[in-house]
């Protein structure tokens, strides 16, 4: 039996380097990347060999971005799983907030991934997946006010892959937009209710039921649908 692929892009700590380990433990092969030297991954390397390659790649450089697809011609990748996120500017609001903050988060958050999606998509056969890691701070319909310019930026995201899978729907991938829940890492923060065991799990099973149903959902961790 063939051993099945993914590319984790954003791997180097937090979640991405969570989703890494996890495949990895279930016998998946992972290509897995950072922007830049990773301890982190060069010890999950040493630990699977033969199965876990790493690239080096920053979301935000289109022409690397490119590189990384030209890199990677020819081979086929059963799940592209773009994570890449940054918080800034948590308790501000567009009065208060400078804008480099939230251009930055723009960027990062809802802008690049989408456009690696795009860089990648001829990669995953017909049956594929790609996933990008959004946010339940995404949805629009159940905005409270809190995170305002990070929540601004994951609902842009969705948008974007809205657009996305519209314009590519012949493409028949599994297309998921994943809320993996507060999570306790750098950017959740201590008072996240989850820890990452609590989540990452869950988010690869959710992964793999959506396996071989083509087009797009905004779903959670227990692979519930979330209103946009």
């Amino acid at each position: 039996m063939t051993k099945q692929t993914v590319l984790v892009v954003g791997a180097s700590r937090g979640l991405g380097l969570a989703l890494a380990e996890e495949w990895l433990g279930r016998g998946w092969h992972v290509i897995a990347t950072a922007r830049g030297a990773s301890a982190a991954l060069a010890s999950l390397a040493e630990r699977f060999p033969a199965t876990l390659e790493i690239e080096t790649v920053d979301i935000n450089d289109a022409a690397g971005v490119a590189a990384l697809r030209d890199r990677l011609a020819g081979r086929r990748l059963d799940v592209v799983f773009v994570n890449a996120g940054i918080a800034r500017a948590i308790e501000a609001s567009p009065a208060t907030a400078s804008e480099a903050d939230y251009l930055d988060m723009m960027l990062t958050n809802a802008f690049s991934p989408v456009r690696a999606a795009e860089h990648l998509r001829d990669l995953v056969p017909a049956g594929g997946t790609i996933a990008l890691m959004t946010s339940e701070l995404g949805s629009i319909a159940n905005a409270g006010g809190g995170w305002q310019l990070y929540s601004s930026s994951k609902a842009a995201l969705n948008m974007l892959m809205k657009g996305y899978a519209a314009k590519n729907a012949a493409d028949g991938h599994t297309l998921l937009l994943v809320a993996p829940g507060w999570v306790r890492t750098e950017m959740g923060g201590d008072d996240a209710t989850l820890s990452i065991e609590e989540s990452i799990p869950l988010v690869v099973d959710m992964i793999g039921a959506n396996q071989g149903k083509p087009g797009l959902r905004y779903v959670d961790r227990f692979n519930g649908e979330l209103p946009w």
